[in-house]
C-alpha cells in the first residue's frame, strides 16, 4: 500500500512539472564502464541495407570517415559518417537538443552506437542515438573515447 507521504511527494513533483515544465535537457556525457561488452549488429545492418529495411534498433561500431555540418533545421543534429567493419558506410544523426554533442570527434576515431537504422541508398542512417524524453522506449547512445553520450 502506498503511504500518504509518498502520494504527497508525487503530487508536489507533478505540480512543479506543470508549473515549470518537465522538459528534459541534454545531460552531460558519462564515463563508460570499461567492462561493458558491446554487441555487434554489423551484419544485421548490412542485411537491412540489402533488403531496404528500416526501423531496426542496432548496435555496432565504426570509424569516422567524414564529419558533416550540423543539421539545424528543426531539432539540431550532429552528423558524421562511419565506416562499419564490413565496409558499409552509414550516417549518424545525433540529436544534440536531447543529448550532448561529441565535441572532440575527429576523422579516424572509433564510435560505438545504439540507435534506429533507416534505409537509404547511400548505406543508411542511424538516428535515435539519445534517451527517450517521453520514456516510451529504450533510448539510444553513442560512445566515444570511453564516454557515453545519451
Amino acid at each position: 500500500m502506498i503511504s500518504q507521504g509518498y502520494v504527497k511527494i508525487l503530487f508536489i513533483i507533478l505540480a512543479l512539472c506543470l508549473l515549470f515544465g518537465c522538459e528534459e535537457r541534454s545531460a552531460a556525457p558519462v564515463p563508460v564502464d570499461t567492462a561493458v561488452v558491446h554487441h555487434d549488429d554489423a551484419q544485421k545492418i548490412y542485411a537491412a541495407f540489402q533488403d531496404h529495411r528500416s526501423n531496426l534498433f542496432v548496435e555496432s561500431r565504426g570509424q569516422v570517415v567524414k564529419i558533416l555540418a550540423d543539421d539545424l533545421k528543426g531539432s539540431r543534429h550532429q552528423r558524421f559518417i562511419l565506416q562499419l567493419p564490413q565496409g558499409q558506410t552509414i550516417l549518424i544523426a545525433h540529436n544534440i537538443d536531447l543529448a550532448p554533442r561529441i565535441n572532440n570527434l575527429a576523422i579516424g576515431d572509433e564510435v560505438y552506437f545504439y540507435g534506429e537504422y533507416e534505409w537509404n541508398d547511400q548505406g543508411g542512417t542511424v538516428h535515435w542515438t539519445h534517451h527517450d524524453p517521453q520514456y516510451r522506449r529504450t533510448g539510444g547512445w553513442l560512445e566515444h573515447r570511453g564516454v557515453k553520450y545519451e
